[in-house]
């Protein structure tokens, strides 16, 4: 009886705190936890205090070849410390993302020498929409593949870009973006 009664005291006291807990919602991009191409959570969290580009990419796109390129170099340019390229393949544009999840990554890193993150296969649009996508989607939704969002060291994003938009202007903004955060951080020391 008194464990019952303690039981059923617990519940009602803990109740309240953990329906505030469980039904608090993402504040920013970071906050979110998300497949990588094997299957396995990754904490966004990890990207925190960094400047990234999230794009929907896509492997058979007219766009695929010059996009995964021009990514790949400003990864490769403005490195990890700062800045970081994360691909989310989505296939809900025709038949432009087909096959697994790690056949996307695999044929990404040795048909265009990709090294930044690419994540599981998603849906972006819809009741099934990936919810840290559906987050950075919120002003504007993609109509196409090789959709890319400026997600600020804080989360939240301060810029879109179409797939057809010159890839320079990705490269100004992500590079002045960069420029900032290390301003900031020499000011800290």
């Amino acid at each position: 009886f008194i464990r019952t009664l303690k039981a059923r005291l617990c519940a009602l006291l803990l109740c309240p705190f953990l329906k505030i807990a469980m039904s608090r919602k993402p504040q920013d991009f970071y906050s979110f936890e998300v497949k990588d191409a094997k299957g396995r959570s990754v904490s966004l969290e990890r990207y925190r205090g960094k400047a990234s580009l999230v794009v929907n990419v896509a492997s058979h796109s007219e766009h695929t070849e010059i996009i995964y390129r021009s990514l790949q170099e400003l990864h490769r340019e403005l490195g990890t410390s700062h800045f970081n390229v994360l691909a989310f393949p989505c296939g809900q544009f025709g038949e432009t993302e087909m096959g697994t999840s790690r056949d996307i990554e695999a044929y990404a890193k040795t048909t265009y020498g990709v090294t930044f993150p690419i994540f599981s296969k998603i849906k972006i649009m819809g009741s099934e929409a990936e919810p840290a996508f559906k987050f950075i989607t919120v002003k504007k939704i993609p109509k196409w593949n090789f959709w890319k969002f400026l997600v600020n060291p804080e989360g939240q994003v301060v810029r879109y870009w179409k797939a057809e938009e010159p890839a320079e202007s990705v490269r100004q903004e992500a590079m002045a973006m960069v420029r900032e955060i290390i301003l900031k951080k020499r000011a800290e020391l």
